[in-house]
């Protein structure tokens, strides 16, 4: 018998998250979604560039992620920027909240894919902001690895 490969579609990244953040964990977590969302969101056209997580009366949302209207909506069709609510255990629900009492720590989309399921699923990361010359850090350190890989 041949083994199942777990294959995953990538929709949307965060690519401004490694930049702006240092990633400490990450976690994958379930959305809840209706079926226009989801149709939109198997298009790709979803941008989290802006988006960060909260915790609400003991439950995790995500705010201010775009997920375009569906075309062939009509009236049933979904509000783009509405907060949606995510899906992790109860037990790393509280280490999330004991761990973000910390100051300077965040939660931050990373990417939204899709299951070998067919279910949206986002990955999130516990971050701590990066300061200026940290950034500068990083630049340099990519214009010596492009350099390098020029060179060869």
């Amino acid at each position: 018998m041949a083994e199942k490969k777990t294959q995953i579609e990538v929709v949307s990244k965060n690519r401004r998250a490694s930049f702006e953040y240092t990633i400490l964990e990450t976690y994958k977590c379930g959305m809840v979604l209706t079926g226009t969302e989801i149709k939109s969101i198997r298009l790709g056209k979803i941008n989290i560039g802006d988006a960060y997580c909260v915790i609400q009366n003991e439950e995790l949302f995500v705010r201010n992620m775009h997920i375009d209207e569906y075309e062939k909506g009509g009236f049933v069709n979904h509000p783009a920027r509405a907060d949606r609510k995510l899906l992790v255990k109860k037990t790393e629900l509280k280490r999330l909240t004991n761990k973000l009492k910390d100051k300077g720590l965040t939660l931050v989309p990373l990417m939204v894919f899709l299951s070998e399921n067919g279910f949206a699923k986002i990955e999130i990361a516990l971050a701590k902001g990066k300061k200026s010359f940290d950034k500068r850090e990083d630049i340099k350190k990519k214009d010596v690895q492009r350099e390098i890989d020029r060179r060869l």
